[in-house]
């Protein structure tokens, strides 16, 4: 005879474990979800944030801009009025000398005005000629002299904060070839 096989009764275990797995399944949907939307919210507010920041940027820039020229404009007031004091004394003064050395006193208050804001002069006569300081306007045969030097300043040059905003304008001194080729001893070649 043939047995059947015993079909094994299905049990609570059996039918729970699909349902716990499918319970499983949700809870991890759901927090997923909640992660989803938490990063999505986390997103608009950067990129409002964002777009903010680029309205914001330009207006301070502007702001710091025009309290930078205010704070310098400022600074050059008082050797204006000193300006207007020296004009306004300039009939009464008794020789032009007064005149003068008013007129030096200004000039040297707007070099230190200058100075605070990170402006300096640049040294060119008797300097080395340098394209990247100096302008050349001239040049000229000064025998005595080196080849290469400044001679003369046209314009003064500046710079800020080390680096140059105007070069000077210089006339350098430039040699015949007679002159430029020695010999080992020092003395000039016939």
């Amino acid at each position: 005879m043939k047995q059947k096989k015993k079909e094994k009764p299905k049990t609570e275990d059996s039918q729970e474990a699909p349902k716990k797995e499918m319970e499983e399944l949700r809870q991890t949907l759901d927090s997923l979800q909640k992660e989803k939307d938490e990063l999505f919210s986390k997103l608009q507010r950067v990129s409002a944030d964002y777009a903010n920041f680029q309205k914001r940027v330009p207006k301070q820039i502007a702001d710091t801009i025009c309290y930078e020229k205010e704070k310098i404009i400022k600074t050059l007031l008082p050797a204006l009025d000193n300006f207007e004091h020296t004009l306004q004394n300039a009939d009464s003064a008794e020789n032009a000398d007064v005149f003068v050395k008013g007129i030096r006193i200004i000039y040297d208050q707007m070099l230190d005005i200058l100075k605070s804001h990170g402006v300096e002069q640049i040294k060119a006569p008797g300097e080395k000629f340098d394209p990247a300081l100096h302008e050349a306007m001239m040049q000229k045969t000064e025998p005595e002299e080196e080849d290469n030097i400044v001679l003369e300043e046209f314009q003064k040059g500046y710079k800020l904060n080390g680096r140059v905003i105007r070069p000077s304008k210089v006339v350098v001194n430039k040699l015949t070839e007679d002159r430029e080729q020695r010999t080992e001893d020092g003395t000039e070649v016939e």
